[in-house]
């Protein structure tokens, strides 16, 4: 199997706070993986560094071979990153920002046409292709700032909560699409969903106050609690790390 996510060591202060400590995984070709925690446990900050976003402490990650705190630029262009909010510019439409980012990212002409039509048709966005962005629904919003991370076919996916804000039908579609894509790419998955873990993901990560407290697939994880359940697995680890 073929590492394309290498996080080694990595840890993060933020003053005399220090919100990850000495995280360290691998994600394969093929592999999705669910990187779980409660609220301030540390998973946007390492998902942040692993993009080359914010700054590790110590540490590194290395991504598709490129090494985030020597070369950030090879990390950006080998991943595409769905980050927590996902932020947009609201006076433009998707249609416009998805031919700005196409053209920052250096897409060819021949080739910009075609991935920006697939990325409008795996994301349904047809009907809003030309309203402005502040107009849109939570949920279109959040599936134009999907659209934007698959654009340039990334190798590898870091995605934080990517149905947050969608209705079930949504939901559904966005988890089909991950899975078909799965086989290619190395995926990352931060979700407070658990069922969709069971429905995603080969392996999943949980971190607790900046550290991992387990690692395994979700049928190893239920394992670890009588009631076979991965919400009590969840609270079990979380609360005594």
């Amino acid at each position: 199997m073929t590492a394309l996510i290498e996080v080694k060591s990595l840890a993060k202060r933020f003053g005399p706070i220090l919100a990850v400590a000495d995280v360290s995984f691998s994600v394969n070709r093929g592999e999705v993986l669910g990187f779980l925690g409660p609220n301030g446990a540390g998973k946007t900050t390492t998902m942040r560094m692993i993009t080359g976003f914010l700054a590790p402490s110590s540490g590194t990650a290395v991504v598709g071979g490129a090494d985030v705190r020597t070369d950030p630029i090879a990390v950006k262009r080998r991943l595409g990153y769905l980050p927590e909010g996902a932020p947009l510019y609201a006076d433009m439409t998707p249609a416009g920002l998805l031919r700005f980012v196409a053209r920052v990212r250096g897409i060819g002409r021949a080739e910009r046409k075609r991935r920006l039509d697939e990325a409008i048709e795996r994301m349904h966005l047809g009907e809003v292709l030309h309203q402005r962005l502040e107009t849109l629904s939570k949920g279109f919003k959040r599936r134009v700032a999907l659209a934007l991370a698959i654009l340039h076919d990334p190798t590898v996916l870091i995605l934080d909560e990517p149905t947050d804000g969608l209705d079930p039908n949504q939901k559904h579609e966005v988890r089909q699409l991950i899975a078909d894509m799965a086989a290619t790419k190395a995926i990352v998955i931060s979700t407070h969903i658990l069922e969709e873990v069971d429905a995603l993901c080969g392996r999943a990560i949980i971190i607790a106050r900046g550290r991992i407290v387990a690692d395994g697939t979700p049928a190893q994880l239920r394992a670890m609690a009588p009631s076979g359940r991965l919400d009590d697995v969840f609270r079990d680890v979380t609360t005594r790390h």
